[in-house]
């Protein structure tokens, strides 16, 4: 059984870096610690990290030592080998793998990038150290500016050659034309029998494109203006050189502009332009020559509320714009940007499913929450719902929702006139494509008249009349409800600026609770190192009687299994088994005796504190006879008090993540934000949702 992967390639610049964060976003949903390896790095000067193991290591949080992610740099092994001692290379490498092999669970091998001379000294060392380790591979080539024969030719090569010393999982050919996909993996499939899996990936122009950092530090540039937004993507380049009013024609979206210091109607004109919604966005402006604006034209830029990056670099601008043309973007920790679309990118055409299931074959007892985001994740795109957000105004609401789309894992509705939310999307800098979202203002909808009669209809016998129907309907909360109520909605996501009573009302008042339910609860999905902890109920209910409880405790056992957590339910209390009296006490007993008598098969304990019923060894000593005690997955709270500031103390205290609330028993899935929520909180909460609705 392997416990880990090579990624290897036989040439520079194949785009190794998108299937290496692809994969390790994928394994950590998998598995519960990752461990990364690069055998071989580039040289770096003193006090550097590698570019590749800092990425990794930063943007997935791993914990691991740096020293132990690498055995030698280039420069080490080229002198050892010179000397003779290839040996005690792979010696080296073999003890630092062996390390990590014993201190995770799955390690994840970066092979060398292939980007000096001697590639078949490089090629002989990738084959030598993923045959001694033991490792299968995958192996990554790259296709630009090569017809599909000599792609073709080269996927065979590359497979053949590591064929005969490894076993090569999977061939993933990176940055082809969009339009060759499907006739190049036809080709593959057809010249490459071996039953090796066969991945085309299509060449993605913001990964091509150098950021801002990437030409300033090539340049040896000064940043004068916009530092903020020096990872901005410039995708084009041109030279202002002509008179202002000809320059602008030629602007493209995520343009730099390349122009003297001394024209400042070229920069003050691209600024502007940068703003008006009458021309592209510009990531950024290069001043050539070594010349600075004047004293009152600086102060002009500096007055402005948002400025891109204004680089000045004193190369000539002919050498300036050749120099650019020919750089390699590179993908670094810095750029969140570049990495969340290298792992949208691989998600969308590798089968990671079956990919998971050849890597992966061996179990864990740990879930921990990256792997539980990751499930969520997986089981959202399986089917796509729809869900609305009423708060389109909201930053937070909109960078959720560019993240959102941006993983292709629901479709969006805003609520909202679609001119603020474009200026919103300007101000705050989200790289949100209106034209991927749908966008409704209630009063301008076709179906207002149409909601406006419905909510009568539903509401009459509660003296509503038209016009208070069409005032409810003006409502961005009633009329997003309402679409869900009529199918233009699979589910709603709201409460970033409104109460819990706005959110929820209209979806008491005409969506209703599921037949056989009577209360509507909340759960909280606590996200522990090693563990998924389902807490209810945190948000809704201050003082439930028994009775209630009771159905807390079924509806969250319930929610515990359709995420994939074994319900084992804890009825919280300040006692444990038979020894407590009060009235406390006693309504948690009932409760725990009506819970067993709806849900026999259900496996539940109550009353019990909490701390026996998470630690086994205190569970035990309490308990002993126990199913649930020291093992219990979903916690019963007796009260909102206790509850609310369990779930905070437990999130502060421990940095567990805190998923929800989610709502339990409505009709459709109707969901509620904390007013101090995060973008990263409403990201999980749709998803949530999307899952809840999959389940309509």
């Amino acid at each position: 059984m392997s416990k880990g992967i090579y990624v290897a390639t036989i040439e520079p610049n194949s785009g190794k870096s998108v299937v290496v964060l692809g994969l390790m976003r994928m394994l950590l949903g998998k598995t519960a610690k990752v461990g990364y390896f690069r055998p071989i790095i580039e040289d770096t000067k003193a006090g550097e990290m590698d570019n590749h193991i800092n990425t990794v290591i930063s943007y997935f949080e791993l914990d691991i030592n740096y020293k132990k992610t690498f055995a030698y740099t280039r420069s080490q092994v080229l002198d050892l080998y010179n000397k003779g001692k290839s040996g005690d290379v792979i010696d080296e490498i073999i003890k630092k793998y062996k390390y990590l092999e014993d201190h995770f669970d799955f390690v994840l091998v970066e092979g060398t990038d292939f980007s000096h001379e001697n590639s078949s000294l490089e090629l002989d060392i990738n084959l030598l150290i993923s045959k001694n380790l033991g490792l299968p591979a995958i192996i990554v080539s790259q296709g630009d500016g090569k017809s599909l024969s000599e792609i073709v030719d080269n996927v065979q090569l590359a497979h053949d050659t590591f064929k005969g010393e490894v076993e090569v999982l999977s061939l993933m050919t990176n940055k082809i034309n969009p339009n060759d996909v499907s006739t190049l993996k036809s080709l593959l499939k057809a010249r490459i029998n071996s039953g090796t899996d066969i991945t085309v990936i299509p060449k993605i122009k913001s990964l091509a494109s150098p950021t801002i950092k990437e030409i300033s530090k090539k340049l040896d540039g000064t940043i004068l203006f916009g530092e903020d937004m020096i990872n901005n993507q410039a995708e084009n380049f041109s030279v202002g050189a002509m008179q202002l009013r000809n320059y602008l024609t030629h602007l493209k979206e995520n343009s730099l502009v390349i122009t003297p210091g001394d024209r400042a109607d070229i920069i003050l004109g691209a600024l502007q332009a940068n703003i008006s919604k009458n021309y592209p966005k510009i990531s950024g402006i290069i001043l050539t020559g070594g010349l600075i604006p004047e004293e009152p034209i600086l102060k002009l830029i500096e007055g402005l509320s948002s400025v891109v990056p204004i680089i000045s670099v004193k190369a000539g601008t002919f050498y300036v714009t050749n120099t650019i043309g020919k750089i390699r973007s590179r993908i670094y920790a810095e750029n969140t940007e570049k990495i969340e679309t290298s792992i949208a990118t691989f998600e969308k055409h590798v089968a990671t499913e079956k990919l998971a299931e050849d890597l992966v074959t061996f179990e864990s007892g740990i879930f921990t929450p990256r792997m539980f985001q990751y499930n969520l994740l997986q089981r959202a795109l399986k089917d796509k719902k729809h869900i609305v957000l009423p708060e389109g105004y909201d930053e937070r609401i909109l960078r959720a929702a560019a993240r959102l789309i941006d993983a292709r894992v629901v479709d969006l509705t805003l609520i909202g006139e679609e001119d603020k939310i474009r200026e919103r999307l300007i101000r705050y800098d989200i790289p949100l494509n209106i034209e991927d979202v749908n966008i409704v203002f209630p009063q301008n909808s076709p179906h207002f008249k149409d909601y406006v009669n419905t909510f009568y209809e539903l509401r009459k016998h509660k003296n509503v009349n038209l016009d208070m129907a069409r005032d409810a309907m003006s409502d961005v909360s009633y009329f997003a409800t309402m679409m869900i109520y009529k199918g233009h909605a699979d589910g709603m996501v709201s409460g970033a600026i409104h109460t819990t009573a706005h959110t929820l009302r209209p979806a008491l008042q005409f969506i209703k609770t599921k037949p056989g339910v009577n209360i509507v609860s909340s759960v909280f999905f606590m996200c522990l190192e090693d563990r998924v902890s389902i807490f209810g109920d945190c948000a809704i209910n201050p003082n439930p009687n028994a009775e209630q409880l009771a159905e807390i405790a079924i509806s969250s056992a319930k929610t515990a299994k359709d995420f994939g957590v074994e319900p084992k339910v804890a009825m919280l209390s300040y006692s444990s088994g038979a020894s407590g009296k009060g009235e406390d006490v006693e309504r948690v007993r009932k409760a725990t005796e009506i819970a067993k008598a709806k849900a026999p098969d259900l496996k539940i304990e109550g009353p019990i504190q909490y701390d026996a019923a998470v630690d086994m060894r205190i569970g035990k000593s309490k308990l002993p006879d126990s199913e649930v005690a020291g093992q219990a997955s979903v916690l019963i709270f007796p009260d909102l008090n206790t509850g609310n500031n369990t779930y905070k103390a437990v999130q502060r205290e421990t940095g567990a993540l805190a998923i929800g609330p989610m709502l339990q028993g409505l009709n459709k899935p109707v969901n509620d934000l904390s007013r101090g929520c995060t973008a990263d909180d409403i990201y999980s909460t749709v998803i949530i949702t999307a899952i809840q609705a999959q389940d309509f």
